[in-house]
């Protein structure tokens, strides 16, 4: 009997040791599909160590579908001349739309376009021919108060600013083709909320505030009085602004940010289930700091279409001219998982892929 039980023995071994093998040579994105997420919000996501493999979001079971699905694209930067602009736009669209068909909403976080009447239309007509979910929400950045820097013919002329554009103006143009009631606003999406936050001021009334958001004392007591009015669920709540809290995220220490910072961020460190979605710094999602906990979660979104990264001398430099990149969300009953997407290239971004614990859940 005891050379059959060595002979099965030296089987499993071998089996075992085969097995190993084939997992060892298995494609890079194979061999991370493990049950672990790559990182948490609990503390500040760093950028990985030299060699480091980070898993992706584990695979949900059937049993564990995600409760809402959305994506969040920014400073695409559509010009009616810039083709390529058009181009990165639409590929984005079409990659979230076959990533999953049934994704309830996409939040454009502002600088869209240039903020000129033939933008609009050359972005109007790429979202006519675009798959898309059923609700877009849109946020105004810096840029949609563009015109103010063109000439009655669409050429940049800074020397003559404001050029005969008003922040009304620029704000009504916004407004018409968002086909919003107000700078900030919220919607209820599937159940959860979002709110939607802008500037209601640039450099014709506030020249020394830059491009920084300004958040005037009615919207942030509207905030304030919509996040006091959360229904004790815990359920996370999405807040969307252009311009990042400075010195938070990737890039937002380059003179970049709020004017209130300080009011916004006493009313947002409230709500632990806060998720704070932010924009305006385009730096691409695989550096340090893409996602950051202060009381409150907060994401940077990188840019549609031009990625900017660390030049490792305290500022930035462009990546490669085709770089694209966004955050597809989902959401479930104890978590918010974020993943970041290389749109040029339809695939994740390894160091982007984080998961958000519903505080209680």
């Amino acid at each position: 009997m005891r050379k059959p039980l060595l002979s099965i023995l030296a089987a499993l071994i071998l089996i075992s040791a085969l097995s190993v093998l084939l997992v060892a040579n298995l494609p890079s994105d194979l061999q991370a599909a493990s049950p672990q997420a790559s990182a948490s919000v609990q503390q500040a996501a760093p950028a990985p160590a030299a060699g480091r493999v980070l898993k992706p979001v584990p695979k949900s079971p059937p049993s564990n579908q995600p409760l809402l699905t959305f994506s969040v694209l920014s400073d695409a930067h559509v010009r009616a001349e810039d083709e390529s602009s058009h181009q990165k736009l639409s590929a984005a669209l079409s990659d979230l739309h076959n990533l999953d068909p049934n994704a309830e909403a996409i939040i454009l976080n502002g600088d869209m376009t240039d903020g000129l009447p033939e933008d609009y239309e050359a972005f109007r007509n790429i979202l006519e021919t675009a798959p898309l979910p059923d609700k877009l929400l849109y946020a105004i950045g810096n840029h949609e108060y563009y015109k103010a820097w063109h000439d009655d013919q669409g050429r940049w002329k800074p020397a003559s600013f404001p050029n005969g554009e008003t922040e009304q103006t620029s704000q009504a143009r916004f407004l018409q083709f968002s086909n919003a009631e107000n700078l900030y606003f919220e919607r209820i999406i599937a159940g959860y909320r979002f709110i939607v936050l802008g500037s209601e001021q640039y450099r014709q009334s506030a020249p020394g505030n830059g491009e920084d958001a300004v958040l005037s004392a009615k919207q942030l007591h509207w905030l304030d009085e919509k996040l006091h009015e959360e229904d004790g669920s815990g359920n996370p709540i999405f807040v969307f602004l252009h311009q990042p809290l400075p010195y938070t995220v990737a890039g937002s220490g380059l003179n970049r940010g709020v004017v209130a910072y300080t009011e916004l961020k006493s009313i947002l460190s409230k709500y632990p289930q806060v998720i704070f979605f932010s924009s305006h710094t385009h730096w691409e999602l695989k550096t340090p700091y893409t996602m950051r906990w202060d009381q409150f979660t907060m994401i940077n979104t990188s840019s549609v279409g031009h990625p900017l990264t660390d030049d490792g001398k305290g500022g930035e430099t462009e990546t490669a001219p085709e770089d694209s990149e966004g955050l597809f969300v989902r959401v479930f009953a104890d978590r918010v998982e974020v993943r970041g997407r290389d749109f040029a290239r339809n695939r994740w971004v390894p160091e982007a892929q984080f998961s958000v614990p519903v505080p209680g859940r």
